[in-house]
């Protein structure tokens, strides 16, 4: 129920924002295009975990900074690799296993790599991502464990595994 009433909160404060219209009758057809959304929406069974994320904004909230502060690592590295004269890139795909279970989590963490300059995700297969990595050294799996736990905790923090 609480996916249902963060749901409602976002809608209608993204009504209120982008209309912009305060007269009564306006007001009216707002609620009731909220109305009409929020039953296809429970229709659809759309009212859920993943669809309204919203109640996991305090954690993303933390995550995103940490992330912020790792892309700009990596962008470092790549930069240093693309002006050195000598290009010492070693391209290698590594799979790698996560903890998180839903499928926001899965495609958070895959995001986050990808966003990773130097990292891209190629594909995901249940838990399993194959990552494309510029170094090797930077692309084996023990080097995504930190953002991993960081992503389960901030996605997946009822589902994340030991």
């Amino acid at each position: 129920m609480a996916y249902f009433f963060a749901l409602l909160a976002a809608i209608v404060a993204f009504w209120l924002g982008n209309s912009g219209h305060y007269k009564p009758l306006m007001l009216f057809f707002g609620a009731v295009s909220v109305v009409l959304t929020m039953v296809l929406a429970r229709r659809l069974g759309t009212v859920d975990r993943e669809g309204a994320p919203y109640v996991r904004l305090p954690a993303l909230m933390r995550y995103y900074p940490w992330l912020a502060v790792e892309v700009v690592k990596s962008n470092w590295v790549v930069v240093k690799a693309c002006l050195r004269a000598d290009l010492d890139v070693v391209p290698t795909l590594t799979k790698i296993r996560t903890k998180c279970r839903t499928d926001l989590g899965r495609v958070t963490f895959a995001n986050s790599i990808t966003m990773t300059p130097g990292t891209v995700v190629v594909d995901i297969d249940g838990d399993k991502l194959l990552v494309h990595g510029l170094y090797e050294a930077n692309t084996q799996p023990e080097a995504f464990l930190e953002m991993d736990r960081r992503c389960a905790e901030a996605c997946d923090p009822k589902e994340v595994r030991a």
